[in-house]
């Protein structure tokens, strides 16, 4: 009986990352925290064309994954990129897509 390989923790970390940015939504929400400091649940709902409670479930999907943080200012929420995050995300991908051998054209 053949025994299975597990995935690495990069490669688990990268489909993290990547699941949690694999809806429009989210990446719009990606660009509209990094150009901030910090952010309000209700600044982010006024940049979006869905209703709040959609917006909630994108921003848990983010914050779940690391790539956003959250602070609660009673009656608020706060939110804003988690920068740490966002670079080992920006270096995985990084790594990831120049990983390709096939640089000259001649790949299948």
């Amino acid at each position: 009986m053949e025994e299975k390989k597990e995935y690495t923790v990069t490669q688990e970390q990268l489909a993290r990352f990547a699941k949690a940015l694999g809806h429009p939504a989210r990446i719009a929400i990606m660009h509209f925290l990094a150009k901030q400091t910090t952010c309000y649940f209700g600044d982010i709902h006024e940049e979006l064309p869905i209703a709040k409670a959609t917006v909630s479930q994108h921003l848990k999907e983010l914050k779940d994954a690391g790539l956003i943080q959250g602070e609660v200012e009673t009656p608020k929420v706060k939110y804003c990129i988690n920068r740490k995050n966002w670079e080992l995300a920006r270096r995985l991908f990084n790594d990831f897509f120049n990983q390709c051998v096939c640089q000259s054209g001649t790949c299948c």
